[in-house]
């Protein structure tokens, strides 16, 4: 009979393609794993492991097995959460996903008002990519995830939270900063610095950025935006920032925040979660915390100078019409 721990460690396999890092994940040991994928095949009568010399592949049953098994086991994750919180509003674990150009910006403020709220929630946090975390989402390892639209799967519920404006950050001795209406030139004219590939970030600048030669856009590595600012800072290139990130990122008197003409590009927040699941109200109070706490646009850098948020005494940017 299949059991739930052998479709466990099918799916642990078929992420990993190795029987070492699958028992490692699973915490049992090599040749127990081994063993409980043979008993699955035998109990489906069908080869699911390719095992070579050094490296492993799944079969094509396999694949569409371990892809059911994600499903199933999805599905059991659910189950457990309903008969674990019943009516409890946010309480017990939630694991939380949220992507690295949202997390550092919503959360700060959100945390400590989440806690204090609901101090039953026994909240984990999950920050990584956007396809990282979908998919650690379907396969039941998160509840939740906080990310930017548009996220295309059938098996997902979303709702929109809030929008974020994005801005052009400049060097402030560029000769075209202390200028109205250039925001668009400097994208067509300028290096445009962004984030490593797979941050939806660089993907949502890229697909409004239509005058950008993409040649002439740099990648370096970065998985942060305080690294960028930095390289804009020193005079290396421009770049393109959310709106919720400014009184968080942006306090250096070397850069220059223009505005975009209208309509300003935006990319909207949102919350998604598998549509199975059962902790909707929780979903629904956490989105209505994210909204209520997050940063809001008179937060951001002022037009004079005056104390940054650390009280430095250092004047912050100035933020000018594009």
């Amino acid at each position: 009979m299949t059991t739930l721990r052998q479709l466990r460690y099918l799916a642990a396999l078929s992420r990993h393609r190795h029987f070492g890092r699958a028992a490692e994940e699973c915490a049992v040991t090599q040749p127990a794993l081994s063993v409980q994928i043979q008993e699955l095949e035998a109990g489906l009568r069908t080869p699911l492991v390719e095992r070579g010399r050094g490296r492993i592949a799944l079969t094509a049953e396999g694949e569409e097995i371990a892809r059911r098994a994600a499903r199933i086991l999805a599905e059991v994750a659910d189950l457990e959460a309903y008969a674990r919180h019943g009516t409890r509003l946010l309480s017990g674990p939630l694991h939380l996903g949220v992507i690295p150009s949202i997390a550092p910006y919503l959360l700060p403020a959100a945390l400590p008002a989440l806690q204090q709220r609901h101090p039953g929630l026994e909240l984990r946090l999950r920050e990584s990519q956007t396809a990282v975390v979908v998919d650690e989402l379907q396969r039941g390892l998160l509840d939740v995830l906080v990310l930017a639209l548009p996220v295309e799967h059938p098996e997902l519920e979303k709702v929109r939270l809030f929008d974020d404006r994005f801005v052009l950050a400049v060097p402030a001795q560029h000769p075209l900063a202390d200028r109205p209406g250039c925001a668009l030139r400097l994208l067509a004219e300028e290096r445009l610095l962004l984030l490593e590939e797979g941050h939806c970030l660089r993907d949502q600048t890229l697909s409004f950025c239509r005058a950008v030669d993409h040649e002439a856009v740099a990648s370096f590595g970065a998985s942060s935006l305080s690294t960028i600012i930095q390289m804009v800072a020193n005079g290396l290139g421009i770049t393109v920032l959310p709106e919720i990130s400014l009184p968080f990122e942006v306090h250096d008197p070397r850069i220059t925040l223009l505005r975009f003409p209208a309509p300003e590009p935006t990319r909207s927040v949102a919350l998604a979660w598998r549509r199975s699941s059962p902790r909707k109200r929780d979903f629904a109070e956490l989105g209505r915390l994210l909204t209520t706490t997050r940063p809001r646009p008179q937060e951001r850098p002022a037009v004079t100078g005056s104390l940054d948020s650390t009280g430095s005494g250092k004047s912050p940017p100035q933020t000018r019409p594009a």
